[in-house]
């Protein structure tokens, strides 16, 4: 059985989110919903997010898109009890 999650976001990342347009907001209240409710594994499985580990010096970070330009940039903190996801930023990816 998969552990229960808690989402936790920094300063930084609700500053970006109250800026951040309508559907990029209910964009992300649909990834967080998603992580409640099935758990971190199905929503690392779904392919719309397209969830993937990041490189170099933000290794231990992982990004999700909220659509083709939005990304959550995350990592993951394993408890005994939970884990904790904790936001670092939300930003629009150049491309």
């Amino acid at each position: 059985m998969e552990k229960k999650c808690r989402i936790e976001v920094t300063k930084f990342a609700e500053k970006q989110l109250s800026r951040l347009p309508n559907e990029i907001l209910e964009a992300f209240l649909c990834w967080e919903q998603t992580i409640m409710v099935h758990g971190l594994r199905k929503m690392r499985m779904s392919r719309g997010y397209r969830d993937e580990a990041l490189k170099g010096v933000r290794t231990i970070q992982r990004s999700s898109r909220l659509n083709r330009s939005y990304r959550i940039i995350y990592r993951e903190v394993t408890s005994v009890e939970f884990v904790v996801i904790c936001i670092l930023e939300v930003n629009k990816h150049e491309y």
